[in-house]
């Protein structure tokens, strides 16, 4: 499922002539594309979609948001398991995962 998930602005950098943000969604943090939101700033919370900021959206909806997708595991299914695919990259699994494979 694609979902389009409040995040937080953490900062704000050009990178070839296009805005980009470091966004928390919930405590994992994706890179963003702020080119449909150029006057977003550094605290704001806005809806991403599919690594684009789409609208502007106040604290207090963003968390309740947050939330609600977390009490469902959408946040889960949407970004995977932060730590899980940090080992994975790394070349290695969680005991659990590394037991299954076997």
């Amino acid at each position: 499922m694609c979902l389009a998930v409040p995040g937080k602005v953490l900062d704000i950098e050009e990178r070839d002539g296009t805005r980009m943000a470091n966004v928390d969604f919930g405590g994992v943090v994706k890179e963003v594309c702020l080119e449909y939101l150029p006057d977003l700033e550094v605290g704001e919370y806005a809806i991403v979609h599919v690594g684009f900021a789409l609208q502007r959206l106040d604290e207090e909806s963003a968390k309740q948001t947050l939330e609600l997708f977390e009490t469902l595991g959408m946040l889960q299914e949407e970004f995977g398991d932060p730590w899980e695919m940090a080992a994975e990259a790394g070349g290695e699994l969680p005991p659990a995962r590394e037991e299954a494979r076997k």
